[in-house]
């Protein structure tokens, strides 16, 4: 069966369909000795696929993990610098990789898997992924800001209006908003006028990170699956 060759390594694990989209754009694919356009369509069980030169295999068996990335770790497959990545945590082996990035300086829940269908799905800014954190900030912070976050900031020439708003203590804020661009959260409190000292992300669509130790996993459970898979399917 003949589909885009990028829907074709995100679902063989190589990445999310956009990084592949990249991988392809960059020249980095070829088909049957040919490098080929992005749309261009391919035959997994015909054609050779390969990707900077290494022919793809046939997909593998899907695999879900949850992570509490550690403060201090990269959120990559691997570092030219040799410092801490998420796969260090996982099973040796796994041919998996992160959906999408937490900052190294970020620490909580992080998605890693070889289904690049739920990784486009959960990244596309179309979809609103939400997210919730928590924020620990270096000073107390004010009633009318709380306020401020509830009606929404504008960042980069956008308002973020947030779901959820919970002051847990003057330092301790609980935020839920349906965006991921990068340093979203810290750059809405440096608007605000306050520095983030902590920001850990306990939820991802529907996965809670729960009582899960820093530098420990675990699978999906079944009803979290069956939750991304509805995700997937009211996209198409």
């Amino acid at each position: 069966m003949r589909e885009r060759i990028q829907k074709i390594l995100a679902r063989a694990g190589i990445a999310s369909r956009r990084n592949c989209e990249e991988l392809i754009a960059g020249g980095k694919v070829t088909v049957n000795g040919t490098i080929p356009r992005l749309g261009d369509q391919a035959d997994a069980e015909v054609d050779d696929i390969r990707v900077d030169g290494e022919r793809i295999s046939r997909p593998e068996q899907k695999k879900y993990y949850v992570l509490n990335k550690p403060r201090g770790v990269l959120s990559t497959v691997s570092d030219p610098e040799g410092r801490p990545t998420v796969m260090q945590f996982i099973p040796k082996g796994a041919h998996v990789y992160p959906v999408g990035r937490l900052d190294r300086d970020v620490e909580g829940l992080i998605l890693l898997t070889n289904d690049g269908e739920i990784a486009n799905r959960l990244l596309h800014p179309r979809y609103e992924t939400p997210r919730t954190y928590h924020v620990t900030l270096t000073r107390n912070i004010d009633r009318a800001d709380v306020r401020r976050l509830k009606k929404g900031v504008r960042v980069g020439g956008r308002l973020v209006v947030h779901d959820t708003v919970i002051v847990h203590t003057p330092v301790h804020v609980e935020v839920a908003l349906h965006e991921g661009r990068k340093h979203i959260v810290k750059r809405i409190f440096r608007r605000l006028g306050y520095a983030v000292a902590r920001l850990k992300r306990t939820q991802f669509a529907n996965i809670a990170l729960g009582n899960l130790g820093a530098g420990s996993y675990r699978e999906l459970s079944r009803n979290e699956l069956a939750g991304l898979q509805r995700l997937l399917h009211q996209s198409k």
